[in-house]
């Protein structure tokens, strides 16, 4: 055990914060370790992180214009632009105009389009860390995470 490490054997009932502080280092290696395998899962599609985020965020049976893209990425619209062109030539995503507004272009998922979308759907929803768990410990921890992130999504949380 390395200095100033906090073990589940050496935290106490009675030091609340130091019991937090633990959880909370977890929570963010345990996060860490998630996001690197998603990476990996997303590259080996071809796709980077932020590109697959946006096709993600794409509904395809609800065409969207690029700047309802980017404010569900919280980003800006320059920065979707790049995202759209990179999913574009990949030809997972047409930009079409919009029958009932001639002037906007919307974003609509193609058949392609749609099949890697459930690809990066897979590979954000990769349990790999979870596996040593039994389903009534996947239960409670699932309860617990929704319990402290306050049953809010993290768009709504601001942690999008």
């Amino acid at each position: 055990m390395t200095q100033g490490t906090v073990t589940p054997a050496t935290t106490g009932a009675g030091d609340r914060a130091g019991l937090a502080g633990d959880t909370v280092r977890r929570i963010m290696h345990l996060a860490s370790a998630i996001r690197h395998y998603q990476d990996v899962e997303i590259a080996e599609l071809g796709l980077t992180p932020a590109v697959a985020r946006a096709l993600h965020e794409l509904d395809p049976d609800h065409p969207v214009p690029a700047r309802d893209l980017a404010e569900q990425l919280r980003c800006d619209r320059s920065n979707v632009t790049a995202l759209v062109d990179k999913l574009e030539r990949a030809g997972l995503v047409e930009r079409r105009v919009d029958p009932a507004d001639r002037r906007l272009k919307t974003l609509v998922v193609t058949e392609a389009g749609r099949e890697m979308r459930t690809r990066v759907h897979q590979a954000l929803s990769d349990s790999r860390l979870l596996a040593a768990l039994g389903a009534d410990e996947l239960a409670a921890l699932r309860q617990l995470v929704w319990k402290v992130s306050g049953d809010c999504s993290p768009a709504e949380c601001g942690l999008d």
